[in-house]
């Protein structure tokens, strides 16, 4: 069972429901003498999988008790005592979420019969569905558990005994995490702390004293191991062999075997009839000739070859390359490049021989999910990666930059299933070729662990409304809503595939990127800068960059559309008050994506507009109008500078929101900052009045 942390999605939990019978409702004197536990992963119970046991509890049960449960002395004579079960029932529960509803009474009773048998017991992060109904509906008038399964239509099977009522609890837990994400409540550490105020909210209704459930260990302990950083610092194309070597399928595998002697390399690339690749290494001879003897030689290399080629971009960072080799079983894969075309090897070696093998928070998860609860746990590892890079001194304009990665290939994994759902409903696939791209903070490679959805799609032909538009319209729908499940939320200003603005023909995308350009109204630039970072992550490439192309092709062609732009991307007012300090909202902090990061990316994007600058990274985008001549380099590098330090304040602060369940967002409280901190951050801002003055000299 992998582990949950703190921003594991409700949706992605290894949990366990339970539920204990005792002998009476004082947990200081009562003994349990039934438990009842189910398994939940993924979001779904795992029926087959329980831990049902009868308990001796060394006293008598009193007949008012049995009366309700149905458990007498009778049933419990001959089962084991406590003692007997603890072991077993510890390792049931280890490394899981323990739901139950209500409960802190059964942790309190666990932790009274370990402390009874002289063990030891750590009590296991708990989710109460009680308190999580309350909030996922707080106008119910009774959040008993008969109340609960009555409102979400579950039926209980076997009530008043331990393994009914934790199987209706499960259910009961199930039906409300789609609820709760309704509410913005997605994780276990939001969960936590809302369940936290609707305690002390219920308390002070009833003049009692909130229960805590989890106490101390709401906070997740970090790992003291050290990550390796290189992995997440360099891309594939920085450490493959190139260029391959290509041998045709029919040549002999004695003929091959001599010319990876000669080349010195572990394998070669086999095109086939056809134009698939597959691949012949060193091993695939050694078996070949192990399984016919030296008669296998005179074979062709088609026959020994792995078909097909198992790939990894060149653009893709180690990590992903680590990941796959170690999902697949290989030690090889091909290296594409955007086009698709193989320009490299990647090895187990070359790995080696970089030190990038060990201490791998992200690997090929995502590649390997199968629904959305599969994607939701791959996502709920990036903010563990981030912490321990961050944690590593990494810039964090890298760590943003493999936040970025993870969220276009979540977003092409998405798009994938649900075109194979469509395709196993019987609605067929896609009538024409299209694209899914990626738009602003992802497609520039800069995201934070506060970024939404911002995703569009772009097919060959068809029109609105009609069969093509329809189709897309479904698949666009089932991948966002996935995206959202798995925790990447839906996008509040709507720029998402699922709705028709942002989800079109190739001739309609032409046609609305110059309705843009020429009209210039101000809601078209509340979302049409975001077009210009868009990035293709799955389905025909050619056609997101087309549109991009054009609309990088009319935009440059008019002052006013990019002025317009520079406007709206501009700094909102100053960030320092009269006396020189930060101005703060009532929450005591302040927005440093509108007066840091803003400027910077909206200055780099009008530039690089201006300047037929194709590549998507802010810096990026700078440097080569600095190349170009538009202001002298070290201005590009100081804004670069600049920018990473207030990215490095936006995902401190982030981390530890996400830790202790607080909404995410590019709003750093300055209190909480070292006063190192805290100065570097003014020159930082400072230094973006620098981002505006490039605009204003270049247009």
């Amino acid at each position: 069972m992998t582990g949950n942390n703190t921003s594991t999605p409700l949706i992605a939990l290894d949990a366990v429901a339970l539920d204990t019978e005792t002998t009476g409702l004082d947990a200081r004197v009562a003994r349990i003498i039934q438990i009842g536990a189910v398994r939940i992963r993924g979001g779904r119970i795992e029926s087959d999988d329980q831990f049902v046991q009868l308990v001796d509890p060394g006293v008598p049960i009193p007949p008012v008790t049995t009366a309700v449960h149905g458990i007498s002395d009778a049933d419990v004579a001959g089962a084991p005592g406590f003692a007997a079960i603890a072991d077993t029932l510890a390792a049931y529960l280890k490394g899981a979420v323990l739901v139950g509803h209500t409960v802190s009474y059964d942790r309190a009773m666990l932790e009274k019969e370990y402390e009874l048998t002289g063990r030891a017991w750590r009590a296991p992060r708990m989710l109460d569905v009680r308190l999580l109904a309350r909030l996922a509906n707080p106008s119910l008038p009774d959040y008993s558990l008969d109340k609960l399964c009555a409102w979400l239509g579950i039926e209980i099977k076997g009530r008043h005994t331990a393994p009914g009522d934790a199987l209706a609890t499960a259910e009961i837990f199930v039906a409300l995490v789609p609820l709760l994400r309704q509410r913005g409540i997605r994780t276990i550490a939001e969960a936590d702390r809302a369940s936290v105020t609707a305690a002390e909210k219920e308390a002070l209704a009833t003049g009692g004293r909130p229960v805590v459930v989890n106490g101390d260990t709401a906070t997740e302990v970090r790992p003291l191991t050290r990550i390796d950083s290189f992995p997440y610092r360099h891309r594939v194309g920085d450490i493959m062999s190139a260029p391959p070597l290509f041998i045709p399928a029919e040549v002999t595998l004695h003929a091959a075997m001599r010319l990876l002697i000669e080349r010195k390399v572990s394998s070669a690339l086999v095109r086939l009839p056809g134009g698939e690749v597959g691949i012949v290494t060193e091993r695939d001879v050694l078996r070949a000739t192990a399984a016919s003897g030296a008669a296998a030689l005179d074979r062709a290399v088609s026959e020994a070859a792995s078909i097909p080629l198992q790939t990894v971009a060149m653009d893709d960072f180690v990590y992903r390359a680590i990941g796959r080799i170690e999902r697949l079983g290989f030690r090889h894969l091909g290296v594409t490049d955007g086009e698709g075309g193989i320009v490299g090897v990647v090895t187990s070696r070359n790995l080696l021989r970089h030190r990038a093998t060990t201490a791998i928070v992200l690997g090929d998860e995502i590649d390997a999910a199968r629904d959305a609860a599969a994607l939701a746990r791959a996502w709920s590892k990036v903010p563990t990666m981030a912490r321990h890079l961050f944690d590593e001194g990494v810039d964090a304009r890298t760590i943003c930059a493999v936040i970025s990665a993870e969220i276009c290939q979540m977003t092409r994994r998405a798009a994938e299933l649900a075109e194979a759902a469509m395709i196993a409903e019987g609605q067929g696939a896609p009538p024409v070729p299209y694209a899914v791209m990626v738009l602003g903070s992802g497609g520039r490679g800069e995201s934070q662990l506060a970024a939404d959805q911002d995703n569009a799609i772009v097919y060959a032909s068809g029109e609105e409304g009609g069969p093509e538009d329809t189709y897309f319209a479904a698949l666009g729908a089932r991948m966002c809503e996935m995206l959202d499940q798995a925790g990447i939320p839906l996008c509040k200003g709507g720029v998402m595939a699922r709705n028709r603005a942002w989800r079109m023909s190739s001739a309609d995308w032409t046609t609305r990127i110059d309705g843009w350009v020429r009209r210039q109204s101000p809601e078209d630039f509340l979302n049409v800068d975001i077009f210009f970072d868009a990035l293709p992550v799955h389905g025909d490439r050619r056609l997101a960059e087309a549109i991009r192309d054009h609309a990088f092709t009319q935009g440059r062609a008019v002052r006013s559309f990019l002025k317009f732009l520079a406007i709206a991307g501009a700094r909102r007012g100053n960030p320092f008050t009269l006396l020189g300090g930060f101005r703060v909202d009532g929450e005591g902090r302040i927005d440093l994506k509108a007066y840091g990061l803003m400027p910077a990316f909206s200055a780099a994007r009008v530039l690089a507009i201006k300047h037929d600058v194709r590549v998507r990274g802010t810096l990026d985008r700078l440097r080569a109008c600095a190349q170009k001549g538009a202001f002298p380099p070290e201005r590009a590098e100081a804004i670069g500078a600049a920018q990473s330090v207030i990215l490095g304040a936006v995902l401190g602060q982030q981390l530890q929101d996400a830790e202790t369940g607080k909404a995410l967002s590019p709003r750093v409280a300055p209190a909480t900052l070292s006063k190192t901190a805290a100065g570097e951050l003014k020159k930082a801002l400072k230094a973006m009045e620098e981002a505006t003055g490039l605009i204003d000299e270049g247009l």
